[in-house]
Formats: C-alpha cells, structure tokens, sequence
C-alpha cells in the first residue's frame, strides 16, 4: 500500500497542499487538491538532490 505524505510546508487551512509517496526507486509528487489529475514520478537520486540544493539554498 501507498503511503501519502503531505508537506510539512503545506498551507494548514486546506489549500496549496503537496503530497509525497517515497520508494527506494522513486518519489512521486502530487497536489492534495487535484488527487485526480495523477502524480509526477521521479528517481529517488535525483529528489534526494532537489531536497539538498532547497536545503543549501534557503540557508
């Protein structure tokens, strides 16, 4: 079974919401509002890498 998690950087009043479902391969990205229009999959390395530089960025 899947397992959703939404940001901890989602909006708490229920809008702007981001879900992610990781797997040793891969993370797939979707929108809480939209659950219907699908996900966007990505290699797990290259998440891993988007978090980092979000990461070295905001410091």
């Amino acid at each position: 079974m899947e397992m959703w998690i939404k940001s901890s950087y989602s909006d708490a009043s229920g809008g702007n919401c981001v879900e992610v479902c990781e797997t040793p391969e891969s993370v797939k990205i979707r929108d809480t509002q939209n659950r219907h229009l699908g996900h966007l999959t990505v290699p797990a390395a290259e998440w891993a890498a988007f978090l980092a530089h979000l990461r070295t960025d905001n410091r």
